[in-house]
C-alpha cells in the first residue's frame, strides 16, 4: 500500500529530544525552541516568531490580538480547514465567506471589496498547497479600510510571494507543523509578528496570562498574571523534534519537490488530452510542494478514480467540504456573492501521495495506474 502521507522524520530526532530530557528542561521555551524561533526569524525575516501548540492555537491568538470582538466580520474563504474559521467565531464574530479561484483555490481578492461593510474587522487568506494569494491587491484593500491581515499559511512553511515568506506580508501569520505538513513537531504551530507592539501582549496572552516569558529573560526577578492568557506553549520534546526537521529543511524541501515535479510532468498528457487539470502555480508564487492535487471532471469521475487507485494499493483523499454549506458554517457566516467556483472545484479535487523520501518507483506506479484508469474509461 503506497501512503497517503508518512510523517517527515530525518534521523536525529530522538537524539534531540533524548537531549531535551537530558536538559532537566522540557516545559518549553527552552533551548529548542529558541532555536526553531531564532531560526524562522533569520530565514524569514520576521520580527517575532512564537511557537505554539497549533496552527489553531496561532489563529487563535492571532484573532485575539487583532481585537475580534462578538459582531465584527471577518472575511474568508469556504474551501479551507474549520480552524481558519474557528479562531474568530470563538471571538464571537460572524463569518463572511467569498470564493476561490479556480486555478488556485485561494479567495478572489476581486471579490473583497464589495464584501467589507462598516462592522468588517480583518481578511483571512489562506495559502492553500502553500500557493501564495494575491497579497498586494489584498494589502492595499486592507490598509484602504484599516484592517487586519491574518494570513493562514498552515500550508506555507517555506513558500514565497514575490520573495516574501508567507507568514510575513500581513499583520499576522500562521504556520503549521502537524504531522501532515513538510515539517512536523507531531502537533504545533507558529504565530509571526511583523509589528513590535504586539510581542509582549502575545507573549502574556501564549503563557497563560504571566509575565513568565520577561522572568526567564532576566528582565524582572518574578512573574506574575497581568492579563488574560491561556496555555500555547509548547513541550521541549516537540520543539526538539521540529528543530531536527527545519536543519534538513532544505533537504525535505528538495524531495518533496521532486515528487511534485514528477507528477506534474508524468501527468501533463492527461491534462492536455483533457481527462484532468493538474495544479497552476501564478509567476509571483514560489510554492513548497506542500501537496500534489488533480481535478477531475466531476465529483462522480473523482469518486471511481480514488477507488480505482485504492483497489490498486494507492491511498489518495478528497480535501475540504466547503465550510459554508456545514451546518456550523450556515450558523457562523454566510457566502458573499455567487458561489460560482468553490464547491464545484471542491468536488472535483484529489490529492495524490506526498510525503518526503517518497521512493521514485511509488511516484511512477502512481502516474501509471491513473493512466490506467483513463485508458479504461475510454
Amino acid at each position: 500500500m503506497i501512503d497517503f502521507n508518512i510523517p517527515p522524520y530525518t534521523g536525529k530526532e530522538l537524539d534531540y529530544i533524548r537531549e531535551a530530557i537530558e536538559s532537566g528542561k522540557i516545559c518549553g521555551d527552552g533551548m529548542f525552541t529558541k532555536k526553531c524561533s531564532d531560526w524562522m526569524e533569520e530565514r524569514y525575516h520576521a520580527e517575532k516568531v512564537l511557537l505554539t501548540t497549533s496552527c489553531t492555537h496561532a489563529l487563535e491568538m492571532a484573532a485575539y490580538l487583532a481585537g475580534i470582538s462578538p459582531g465584527d466580520e471577518v472575511i474568508l474563504p469556504s474551501y479551507t480547514f474549520v480552524s481558519t474559521a474557528d479562531a474568530f467565531v470563538l471571538r464571537g464574530a460572524k463569518l463572511v465567506f467569498i470564493d476561490v479561484h479556480p486555478e488556485t483555490m485561494n479567495m478572489d481578492e476581486r471579490l473583497l471589496e464589495a464584501a467589507i461593510t462598516e462592522k468588517t474587522k480583518a481578511i483571512v487568506p489562506v495559502h492553500y498547497a502553500g500557493v501564495a494569494c494575491e497579497m498586494d491587491v489584498i494589502m492595499e484593500i486592507a490598509k484602504k479600510h484599516h484592517l487586519s491581515v491574518i494570513e493562514d499559511a498552515a500550508q506555507g512553511v517555506e513558500a514565497f510571494y514575490k520573495g516574501k515568506a508567507l507568514g510575513t506580508i500581513g499583520d499576522f501569520g500562521c504556520y503549521s507543523f502537524h504531522e501532515t505538513k513538510n515539517y512536523s513537531m507531531g502537533e504545533g504551530g507558529a504565530l509571526l509578528m511583523q509589528d513590535p507592539k504586539y510581542v509582549e501582549q502575545a507573549e502574556i496572552l501564549r503563557e497563560k496570562g504571566t509575565n513568565r516569558s520577561k522572568f526567564f529573560r532576566g528582565e524582572i526577578d518574578k512573574y506574575t498574571w497581568v492579563d488574560f492568557g491561556s496555555s500555547y506553549l509548547p513541550s521541549e520534546l516537540n520543539a526538539a523534534y521540529l528543530w531536527a526537521q527545519l536543519e534538513c529543511a532544505q533537504q525535505i524541501l528538495d524531495d518533496r519537490m521532486a515528487t511534485w515535479n514528477f507528477y506534474h510532468e508524468n501527468l501533463r498528457d492527461l491534462e492536455e488530452d483533457g481527462c484532468i487539470v493538474r495544479p497552476y502555480v501564478p509567476p509571483y508564487a514560489k510554492h513548497n510542494a506542500h501537496m500534489y492535487y488533480l481535478k477531475t471532471k466531476d465529483i462522480e469521475e473523482r469518486t471511481r478514480l480514488i477507488q480505482f487507485l485504492k483497489e490498486n494499493g494507492i491511498h489518495c483523499v478528497f480535501h475540504y467540504i466547503p465550510l459554508h454549506s456545514s451546518t456550523a458554517g450556515r450558523q457562523f457566516g454566510r457566502f458573499f456573492g455567487e458561489d460560482r467556483y468553490t464547491t464545484r472545484e471542491s468536488e472535483r479535487l484529489m490529492r495524490l501521495p506526498m510525503y518526503y523520501g517518497m521512493r521514485e518507483s511509488d511516484r511512477g506506479y502512481v502516474t501509471d495506474m491513473i493512466h490506467q484508469f483513463y485508458r479504461q474509461k475510454r
